[in-house]
């Protein structure tokens, strides 16, 4: 009967034993998941990472943001302000909607990182390990050190009397052979007073005169009558960075090839200079594609005139056609202070619709130069469908007229464009 008894209880202590295991095993996931979801977050782990991908294209010194977010000690004390901003989304500034097409330069922050952020300030603002830190700037958009800096031939002095001042610069650039460009880049020498500039390509040599004329001197109207190798290499407008090109591609710059350079200054009441500065970057790999740039303009909007009346809200439309195929590598949209929204659709031939661009809410102090993933490719007889909605009324807080005034096409701040600018090969 003993032995009986033995047989009968050995399998229920094996039982027994299995689930204490099992709820031991259970127990230390559960522990172990609790002890994750309340780890400290660090600054080199967890929000470097974070401020180097969103933030230090502007915040580094030299950068066009006020200030530098490179290391602990800027990212601590400027924490509050850094809160506010990113759960209100007003920074980091990205327009383009992310649910319609993504971008390589992309900078928006998700809930996740938001409420990282706002962790890591109210547990401490704990350092970490520095070996877990990357440099901010070996950011993934760093250029690097640029092969030709190019100034304006001597600094510029603004008038103090509040005017808009629109100013032709001829650098040349003295370079001793056809070169391509992996990038362009513009660096404000005043940013308090540069509204947008331009960067053409003279390869003549005979538009040299133009250098320091104001675009509405009639001797500037003369120069300006002579055909460009290039009229948009590269726009500058607050908020943008400088345009890069993908590996293998470039855009052709030919031998002995002058800048003009076109820098419109907000008005001043003070005495200002401006000492502006153009970066190029030489491209190092093998060219297989050369970049070109198509301009769609105001001419290309089908129900014309370009004009917005006071207190209006009016939708202007272009259809455009393709003569050729191309491979899209970035594009550039802009507008001024009314403009309200803008969305760029491709339909091919046999009917696909290609998502290009979409910003339902514009903001003109923050521009972008938008780099694809990868090029994307459209066929020969694609339409590109743009669409570009303005607010003229006394509801828009932009508006520089208040009462609202009639606006039509001009370069002034308080005029009007729409301008869709697109880099191919």
């Amino acid at each position: 009967a003993q032995k009986f008894k033995s047989h009968m209880f050995r399998p229920l202590v094996v039982i027994s034993n299995k689930m204490n295991y099992n709820v031991t095993l259970i127990f230390f996931l559960f522990q172990v998941q609790i002890l994750f979801s309340q780890r400290i977050p660090s600054y080199y782990k967890d929000i470097a990472p974070i401020i180097n991908s969103n933030c230090v294209e502007c915040h580094q010194n030299g950068g066009l943001g006020p200030f530098p977010l490179t290391n602990y000690e800027e990212v601590r004390s400027k924490i509050k302000m850094i809160i506010n901003v990113t759960q209100s989304g007003y920074m980091p500034p990205w327009q383009a909607d992310p649910e319609f097409r993504s971008f390589k330069n992309e900078r928006f922050l998700d809930s996740n990182s938001k409420n990282l952020i706002l962790k890591w300030a109210e547990t401490g603002l704990n350092k970490g390990r520095k070996k877990d830190y990357k440099s901010a700037l070996e950011s993934k958009f760093t250029l690097g050190n640029p092969d030709l800096i190019l100034s304006i031939s001597k600094q510029y002095q603004l008038s103090d009397q509040s005017i808009e001042d629109y100013r032709f610069f001829n650098i040349p650039t003295d370079i001793p052979e056809d070169t391509y460009l992996s990038a362009v880049e513009f660096v404000p020498g005043n940013k308090r007073v540069i509204h947008h500039s331009r960067i053409m390509i003279d390869t003549t040599n005979q538009i040299r005169g133009i250098d320091g004329l104001s675009e509405f001197d009639p001797k500037s109207l003369e120069f300006q009558k002579k055909p460009l190798a290039d009229e948009f290499l590269y726009g500058w407008v607050p908020g943008n960075l400088p345009v890069s090109y993908p590996l293998g591609t470039g855009k052709k710059i030919f031998k002995n090839s002058d800048l003009i350079l076109n820098i419109h200054y907000a008005p001043t009441s003070r005495k200002e200079i401006d000492s502006s500065q153009i970066k190029l970057y030489f491209a190092k790999d093998k060219i297989q594609k050369e970049i070109n740039v198509l301009t769609i303009r105001e001419g290309d909007i089908a129900n014309q005139p370009f004009f917005i009346p006071a207190n209006t809200k009016p939708t202007f439309y272009v259809s455009y056609t393709l003569k050729d195929s191309i491979n899209i590598v970035s594009i550039m949209p802009h507008m001024h202070f009314i403009g309200d929204s803008f969305k760029a659709l491709a339909v091919t031939p046999d009917g696909t619709a290609v998502p290009i661009i979409k910003i339902d809410h514009w903001d003109f102090n923050w521009q972008s130069t938008y780099l694809f993933d990868k090029p994307q490719f459209l066929p020969k007889g694609t339409v590109l469908l743009i669409t570009a909605t303005f607010d003229n009324s006394e509801s828009n807080p932009e508006n520089p007229n208040q009462p609202p005034k009639d606006i039509g096409y001009g370069w002034d701040s308080t005029d009007e464009m729409m301008n869709f600018i697109i880099y191919y090969y």
